[in-house]
């Protein structure tokens, strides 16, 4: 069979093999001109493309930079007629998407770590910004258009859809794809709207994210209000992941996702202007360019697992944060360090153990004196009682007086008035005080300096101490139990052999290349932004908790992996995925041990500092407590010289939460490059919640629409109420 031959400026020329098909047209490689390829328009676009195409290529757009695959010479048919355009090969890239999903990017990038996905979003916008300096828009920005090299660099292509103007004529970009089109544009006829760079910085920062956010739209969450969708959700600027619109947005991002504040001010500061209100604010490709080369330069190395790198801003390794989360790795160690018995590194965990025993920290009451060693002046609740007192005996003595006049004057009562007197003088010398004020002055200094008592060791650190030694015990017990997870993983990992190779298998099916009826591009987004991205992550309730999914498209999507998962054959053989498996189990493990010997090491360090800090702590100097027990002993001096008894002081005691008397859950026995989202588990297990990924459980509706049915609910309710129906 003959090859197809155009025209390429006047000579025939022959197509090799198809390269690729598209809604427009195909692509063709070209014979004798390698590096080359031919783009052929379907007989119904060839009139409306054909003048932008000539515009593009008498401008000479291709010769101005190499980051876009502009047209660079026409194609016609053998009769001279517009046919199509000849461009740039782009080879050995892949598209955008392939690199920010996760489980793609473990096919088609499987050495590249974050530092890698930093480095393209900076070049994808370097490629912007050359097209925006050449006076283009790319308008219909769009992650099929932005392709990626195995070393980071990109390519755009699909340029004749970009915005062009040429001898004072507008050539309009007539397309859009959803979920890069601007809240501004949503709902207008795209092919009469003049585009403009500020509508490319949204699709950009749209890529950007997506990068950095591990394939995670920015407009893909969980509304309060309803269930919209993502084109829906971008129209209403209800930007998921916003803190500083987060009350207006009513929007909280997928469980176990990358959070805003974990990126350096920065960049937090231009996604939030990017995804705002105000078009004008959003940073320009330049300026995207200047802040991803600063985000690269500031990332960390994870000290658990080596392939993490992190921005250090986060505070912690996000992706080990999201790994605990979810149960997918999005940066799998390519390589397994071995695991060799508890000894070999040299730690020894006894040793350990003797050593924080006999570490004693003092007591609470050690650390408070009773007392300062000089008071203040006497308080006014003693004096005015001592004064009430004093008045009440004055006062009845003086009835004596008139008792001894009636005697000289009346000596044959004589007995009467010895006895008034006598009762009179008894009852002026028995004169109580009221104990209640004194005690009750006594109690409320005690109170004070007990609460100011707690403060003061928690500033000194002496709850942190208590906290740190309870901690290491802790840690203490849950590395003496590792060797028992480890051989417990290894055994597990014979029991789920033929659920490892279909989750490997269904993992090989990616949503974003299948078509599927009703499911675009930007409900593939979504779907991917919730951890659904292969067959193998599709699951009724994986799918329903997604915004805009519902019955009709979790069954279309069911029915998609039945039809894969009905042609898995299990193989009973020992393969290289079982070593795999075997050594990402080991892997884990030894990275757990790792992290609690260091957790050990330095948290035994900082405790043995601990007995001299608080031996030198000078507790008179914090005038808090000073004043306190000033007021207190003051109180207890008064209520000793009126013969009070003062109630008991408060002991002062710390209460330190109680560690898990259980070792922590046995290691992954799923490996870290075969990553299974919350999706993969049978229906009878407990999922996570859609809200907060916390553990759910079974209720029973007892009143609504449907009282009687069961139902998922988050064990968080009701400060969180997901809920999942069965």
């Amino acid at each position: 069979m003959n090859s197809p031959t155009v025209l390429i400026s006047g000579k025939k020329t022959r197509l090799g093999s198809l390269l690729g098909r598209g809604g427009e047209g195909d692509v063709y490689f070209v014979e004798g001109r390698p590096g080359e390829a031919v783009k052929l328009y379907k007989s119904e676009l060839r009139g409306p493309r054909e003048a932008k195409v000539f515009a593009m290529v008498g401008s000479q757009l291709s010769e101005r930079t190499s980051l876009v695959a502009f047209p660079l010479e026409v194609a016609t048919d053998e009769s001279g007629r517009f046919a199509g355009f000849i461009m740039r090969l782009v080879s050995k890239c892949r598209a955008i998407h392939e690199l920010y999903g996760p489980k793609s990017r473990k096919i088609q990038f499987p050495n590249a770590d974050y530092r890698f996905l930093v480095r393209a979003a900076g070049n994808v916008a370097r490629a912007v910004a050359a097209v925006h300096e050449m006076d283009c828009v790319i308008g219909d920005f769009n992650h099929s258009g932005v392709l990626v090299s195995p070393t980071a660099t990109v390519a755009l292509i699909d340029a004749d859809s970009f915005q062009f103007r040429a001898q004072g004529r507008l050539h309009r970009c007539i397309v859009g794809t959803e979920d890069f089109t601007p809240p501004e544009l949503h709902g207008v006829r795209l092919s009469e709207i003049e585009r403009t760079k500020a509508h490319d910085h949204f699709g950009l920062a749209v890529a950007i994210f997506q990068l950095l956010a591990m394939g995670r739209h920015p407009y893909a969450g969980r509304c309060s209000d309803a269930d919209l969708s993502l084109g829906e959700a971008i129209a209403q600027h209800r930007f998921a992941f916003s803190i500083a619109r987060r009350a207006e947005t009513r929007t909280i991002p997928p469980p176990g996702s990358v959070r805003l504040q974990d990126f350096p001010l920065p960049i937090v500061g231009a996604f939030e202007a990017a995804f705002g209100k105000d078009p004008a604010k959003r940073p320009t490709a330049a300026q995207w360019a200047n802040l991803l080369t600063e985000l690269e330069a500031d990332l960390r190395q994870c000290s658990t697992v080596p392939a993490h790198f992190f921005p250090t801003s986060a505070g912690e390794c996000l992706w080990c944060r999201m790994s605990a989360q979810s149960g997918i790795d999005m940066f799998p160690a390519v390589s397994y360090p071995s695991a060799g018995p508890s000894s070999a590194d040299g730690f020894d965990v006894d040793e350990i153990w003797t050593a924080i025993r006999a570490l004693a920290l003092p007591r609470p009451e050690d650390l408070i004196p009773a007392a300062p060693t000089n008071v203040g002046v006497s308080k006014p609740t003693a004096a005015d009682a001592i004064g009430a007192r004093r008045k009440r005996r004055v006062a009845r003595l003086l009835w004596v007086a008139p008792v001894f006049l009636a005697l000289l004057t009346l000596p044959n009562l004589f007995p009467l008035w010895l006895a008034c007197g006598a009762f009179v003088a008894f009852y002026a010398a028995t004169a109580k005080i009221d104990q209640e004020p004194l005690k009750k002055a006594f109690a409320d200094a005690d109170a004070k300096v007990h609460a100011t008592a707690l403060d003061y060791l928690k500033r000194l650190g002496y709850t942190d101490a208590l906290n740190l030694r309870a901690d290491l015990e802790s840690w203490v017990d849950q590395y003496r139990a590792l060797n028992h997870e480890l051989a417990r993983a290894l055994a597990e990992l014979q029991s789920t052999r033929e659920a490892r190779q279909r989750s490997a298998y269904l993992d090989g099916f990616l949503i974003r290349r299948a078509k599927i009826s009703g499911i675009g591009p930007a409900k593939i987004a979504s779907l991917a932004s919730f951890n659904v991205e292969t067959a193998n992550d599709v699951t009724r309730n994986a799918v329903l908790v997604v915004p805009g999914f519902g019955e009709a498209y979790t069954a279309k999507l069911l029915a998609w992996r039945q039809g894969h998962e009905a042609k898995f054959r299990y193989n009973p053989q020992r393969d290289a995925s079982d070593a795999q498996a075997e050594n990402a189990a080991r892997s884990a493990w030894a990275a757990k041990r790792a992290t609690i010997q260091n957790k050990l090491r330095a948290g035994l360090a900082n405790l043995k500092m601990a007995p001299s800090k608080l031996a030198s702590a000078q507790p008179l100097s914090f005038p808090p407590l000073r004043e306190a027990l000033e007021i207190r002993e003051a109180a207890k001096r008064h209520c000793e010289e009126l013969g009070i008894s003062p109630p008991q002081t408060l002991p002062i005691e710390i209460t330190i939460p109680k560690r898990p008397a259980v070792p922590p859950p046995p290691v992954a026995t799923v490996p870290r490059n075969a990553p299974t989202a919350v999706s993969t588990r049978p229906k009878s297990s407990t999922p996570l919640c859609p809200i907060c990924a916390s553990m759910m459980k079974l209720k029973t509706a007892k009143k609504g629409r449907n009282p009687g049915k069961q139902f998922w609910s988050c064990v968080r309710f009701p400060s969180c109420k997901g809920s999942l129906n069965l």
